[in-house]
């Protein structure tokens, strides 16, 4: 395959192209518009289950376009990142844990349905989905921030990494965001890359592009100062969720160059 695709996006979804608390995507429609007029594939990437991120490409326009969910363990539209299973194991290693730490955390699988649904604002169906998991498992850290450090160490021991999301805390076995980028950036073969998110489990994805975008979020405590701002490479929004991601995709396709055959932004 040639270099043919001028730049690939790569973006977290909640509290990043999605409204933390609405899920609404409509402020950053303007730049998902100019993406795809100069055939820029946009690679939705988060802790979000297959059949969410499925049903998400559909609302977006985005059907057809690789995707990377939970946390970079699959990858949809092509070889997944994991085999099938992963999930019963993750759940035995978290349940050999012992009690004091293992009664830490609520997982969605812990959760009855309405609890998923109460949590993240869900329908019952999307909710639904989001419970499916195939490899990873988000859930909620209840104890102190000392019993979680415990946790988290005890889990790397077994083989399961932990990752902080804007939301919650989701364990997983296999890669990461940035391993499956590397793979998408090997099938598209662009000429650059851009990533978009806002919460600890963005950090290698967005300092692994060649530009950065860290949204704000001020629902939670911002990113600290990551390799790359000092340069201009990873920038910062000044404004959060979708809005803050059109303003700052629409500026980077200007700073790339790529909206020269265009007058304005319509």
């Amino acid at each position: 395959m040639t270099t043919s695709i001028p730049l690939v996006v790569f973006t977290d979804l909640d509290g990043t192209l999605l409204d933390h608390v609405t899920y609404d995507w409509e402020p950053a429609r303007p730049a998902l518009a100019e993406l795809a007029r100069i055939g820029a594939p946009v690679v939705l990437s988060s802790s979000k289950t297959a059949a969410e991120i499925a049903q998400l490409q559909d609302r977006l326009g985005l059907t057809g376009h690789l995707a990377i969910c939970e946390n970079g363990c699959g990858l949809i539209g092509a070889r997944q990142g994991a085999g099938p299973g992963d999930h019963a194991a993750l759940r035995r290693e978290l349940d050999r844990l012992p009690p004091a730490l293992r009664q830490g955390f609520r997982g969605f699988t812990d959760m009855h349905l309405s609890e998923v649904m109460d949590l993240t604002g869900l329908s019952r169906d999307d909710a639904a989905r989001a419970k499916a998991r195939d490899f990873s498992e988000p859930g909620l850290w209840l104890g102190d921030d000392a019993g979680r450090a415990a946790f988290v160490a005890a889990l790397g021991a077994r083989g399961v990494t932990a990752r902080q999301g804007g939301r919650f805390l989701t364990l997983s076995v296999g890669g990461s965001k940035a391993d499956r980028m590397a793979e998408v950036i090997a099938h598209y073969r662009p000429a650059r890359t851009i990533a978009l998110g806002d919460a600890p489990n963005d950090i290698e994805m967005l300092e692994a592009a060649d530009i950065g975008v860290i949204v704000g979020n001020p629902h939670h405590s911002p990113l600290p100062r990551l390799r790359g701002e000092d340069t201009g490479r990873i920038i910062r929004t000044d404004r959060p969720g979708p809005v803050g991601w059109n303003r700052a995709v629409l500026a980077l396709l200007d700073r790339l160059g790529l909206q020269k055959d265009r007058q304005g932004h319509g």
